[in-house]
């Protein structure tokens, strides 16, 4: 029998996708055009992080998702389908105050990576109603967030001055809370009960697992793609020190895995949401990083603050303010963002030598996390009552985590 909700897709998806794609083309067409100065080595060298930036991306989130046993196609497929369209729309709103100077917004592969970062706070937030929303929600959710999230870049950028690179890396805490209050206004009764599908095999945890090496192995290179590197050693020092903090939050999150379990086995769910940890955390401090052993201990503290959060934060937020965090992105991003935040303003306290100067950064530092948090949660929540309304029909409980909902199947598949 036919899913309930089939038809839906093709009377609300396909006419979003075709009305979205062509208003595109045409901004592209009359008000876009590519940078072509510009030296060839510097081409040569920016295409290779460019990649980088696009497997993350692409592939590694796109795994990521495939952890529940009927949602592979869905958690990679849809993953797809939102980066490709919250990437375009990125770059036209990336420039878009050219428009009054030139006439014309220019593109060029920095503008790429910048936009496919802003897509990847869109896509930790859809992490949050994953299996329980459609494309249609999906698509919805990752240009409203792009929007806010470039909107909260500007804001710092303009009234407090931050740089670009830390404006950016706030990108972890913005999409998770987003996302936090996404799934608390889709909330849905019974949630504090495992749905029927949200599971997963040893098939889709390998593929999830994927994924996560993805992540693991390119995280250096979204961490430095944009560290200014005029000054000599910087993007190494980037580079290292997202690295040393991979590996410790690695091993960190295994012995605490094993630490944490009844039987004192691993636990595959557990090591995704905590292994990137350290990278999330030392990539909003990257800029105040200074010593491979400060990378090495925010990578540490950040498995730590995954661990108890995967443990005990999923739960009690459920009970306590009714958010079924599907992917667990307040563990795997939120904390660790945080505590990447604190880590910045305690490194650059102690590294200043002037008293009125660290007070300064610490008051534009704590308004920065202000303004990132109410903007974030203020669009969550909005965000989140547009796409709670009927006319977008959401799948029914039965049919949450089932790619069959929206993707044809074999029928060997099907009997399977």
């Amino acid at each position: 029998m036919p899913p309930q909700y089939a038809p839906s897709l093709r009377s609300r998806l396909a006419p979003l996708l075709l009305l979205l794609q062509t208003g595109f083309i045409i901004i592209f067409a009359f008000y876009v055009e590519i940078e072509r100065k510009g030296k060839a080595d510097a081409f040569i060298n920016f295409y290779a992080e460019f990649q980088d930036v696009n497997v993350i991306v692409i592939l590694g989130f796109g795994f990521l998702g495939t952890f529940l046993v009927r949602h592979g196609f869905s958690g990679s497929g849809f993953n797809l389908l939102v980066a490709a369209m919250a990437t375009q729309w990125a770059l036209i709103l990336n420039d878009i105050e050219s428009l009054y100077y030139r006439g014309k917004m220019r593109i060029d592969l920095r503008s790429l990576i910048v936009a496919e970062m802003r897509t990847a706070s869109a896509l930790i937030s859809t992490g949050a109603v994953l299996g329980k929303a459609n494309p249609v929600h999906l698509i919805l959710i990752g240009l409203l967030e792009v929007s806010g999230f470039i909107l909260n870049e500007k804001l710092l950028q303009f009234f407090l001055k931050v740089r670009p690179l830390e404006s950016i890396m706030m990108l972890h805490i913005f999409g998770s809370l987003f996302g936090l209050m996404l799934t608390g206004v889709l909330y849905r009764k019974g949630s504090e009960h495992p749905f029927e599908k949200e599971r997963f095999d040893k098939k889709s945890g390998l593929f999830s697992m994927l994924g996560t090496a993805f992540l693991w192995m390119f995280w250096p290179t979204f961490n430095s793609v944009l560290v200014d590197d005029h000054t000599p050693g910087r993007k190494l020092g980037a580079v290292c020190g997202t690295y040393l903090a991979l590996a410790v939050s690695a091993v960190t999150a295994a012995a605490l895995s094993v630490l944490s379990n009844p039987q004192g086995k691993l636990n595959l769910v557990h090591l995704q949401s905590c292994i990137l940890s350290g990278g999330v955390a030392v990539g909003i401090s990257v800029s105040a990083v200074q010593h491979p052993w400060e990378a090495m201990t925010i990578g540490f503290a950040a498995a730590v603050v995954s661990t108890i959060g995967f443990h005990y934060l999923k739960i009690h937020m459920l009970l306590a303010f009714q958010c079924h965090d599907t992917r667990a992105i307040l563990s795997s991003h939120g904390l660790p963002g945080l505590l990447g935040w604190v880590a910045h303003l305690i490194l650059q306290i102690k590294d200043s030598t002037n008293p009125v100067i660290a007070i300064r950064f610490a008051l534009f530092h704590i308004c920065a996390l202000l303004i990132t948090i109410a903007l974030s949660v203020t669009l969550g929540i909005l965000t989140g009552l547009l796409v709670k309304l009927k006319f977008w029909r959401a799948p029914q409980d039965k049919k949450c985590f089932d790619d069959q909902a929206f993707w044809e199947f074999p029928r060997l598949a099907e009997r399977k």
